[in-house]
């Protein structure tokens, strides 16, 4: 840090992203992403737009708004786009969290709910995963705090089922409960249809994985009226233009080419269920994932060090070392190719150890 750098940061430490590495061609599993491109009509979309740059893009998001909620069956004034779903939920830290609502999550979940509390000050605690990594929603019902939970979760991919959801809702009702769906798409039912029976619920979902938007960096917070009117207050006082005018018409075209998007969709589920079945006959025991990841171990070789050897042979895999789940890796569920180049490699690397 330079010397310039404020006190009420030196204790931060900032998230991880997944390896984004180019020293090579790797087979590329570990952030993620869809391993389909955008759709075509998302493509010619933001191509169009490209000839607008020279004017300020939409802070509304008009077009894009209209479509989405025509789309999901809401109100245009019941969601707000971000910058990819991580803005949603910096702006939901800011908006709904301070010293009289301190946040709550889960002690392994998505990475950057400690980082966004920190950056703002906010009190937190990180309440323990049970020993097969499921949430016991029993420890957030009238908890009173501001809660973030990931459904399903991430790194395990472990979904809850909506009655906890609305457990949770019911029991904290003069506080927001934000569920976190950026991987809801693959196997997961929604709380977006609980809006309107919950007005402490914000659901937040990104365009990152299964609409191929990663790149574009498109997200959402979905909710009541005035949660969204909320979020806008600190939309406006930070930065108005948060959403560019190209990636706000590649929206636009995933939109209408939502068909699309369900077909990638099921083909990750159907390629989910390969790998499992796949990595099973080599003996690794995994988390029961509704993502577009697999989280599993195996029981004779560290996790670690099954990473760092399939990175070696250009084969990328996420692996995380908190002390819980230093034994997982995260791979990201890809192509029947990509899948199968992956287990090749796996079955090289133990039959060389056996």
């Amino acid at each position: 840090m330079s010397r310039f750098f404020s006190q009420k940061y030196s204790n931060l430490e900032a998230y991880t992203p997944g390896e984004q590495p180019k020293d090579m061609q790797y087979t590329k599993l570990n952030t993620n992403e869809s391993p389909f491109p955008p759709s075509e009509k998302a493509q010619a979309y933001a191509a169009q737009a490209a000839h607008r740059l020279q004017l300020y893009c939409d802070p509304e998001c008009t077009v894009l708004t209209r479509e989405f909620a025509q789309l999901y069956g809401i109100g245009t004034d019941e969601v707000l786009f971000t910058n990819g779903s991580d803005d949603a939920l910096n702006f939901a830290f800011m908006a709904f969290c301070d010293e009289s609502h301190p946040a709550a999550f889960p002690d392994i979940t998505y990475g950057f709910y400690p980082v966004f509390a920190e950056l703002n000050h906010v009190p937190y605690v990180e309440i323990p995963l049970n020993d097969d990594f499921t949430i016991n929603v029993d420890d957030y019902c009238g908890i009173n705090q501001t809660i973030f939970i990931a459904n399903p979760n991430a790194p395990t991919g472990i979904a809850l089922p909506l009655s906890d959801i609305e457990r949770i809702l019911q029991s904290n009702p003069d506080n927001v409960v934000i569920i976190d769906e950026a991987y809801v798409d693959f196997g997961t039912d929604s709380a977006v249809g609980l809006i309107h029976t919950y007005d402490n619920l914000l659901v937040t979902q990104t365009f990152s994985k299964s609409r191929s938007l990663a790149g574009g960096r498109l997200g959402m917070a979905i909710g009541s009226a005035s949660l969204i009117r909320d979020l806008n207050t600190i939309k406006y006082s930070t930065n108005p233009y948060n959403i560019n005018t190209m990636t706000q018409a590649a929206g636009v075209g995933t939109i209408l080419d939502d068909a699309y998007s369900r077909r990638n969709c099921a083909e990750i589920a159907d390629n989910r269920a390969y790998l499992t079945a796949e990595l099973e006959k080599l003996g690794f025991t995994h988390t029961p994932s509704t993502a577009n990841f697999v989280f599993a171990k195996h029981p004779s070789y560290d996790g670690e060090r099954l990473y760092l050897e399939l990175k070696k042979r250009g084969v990328l895999i996420r692996h995380f070392t908190k002390e819980r789940i230093r034994d997982y890796n995260r791979i990201t569920v890809g192509t029947k190719e990509q899948l199968d180049v992956l287990l090749k490699n796996i079955k090289e690397i133990l039959e060389e150890t056996a």
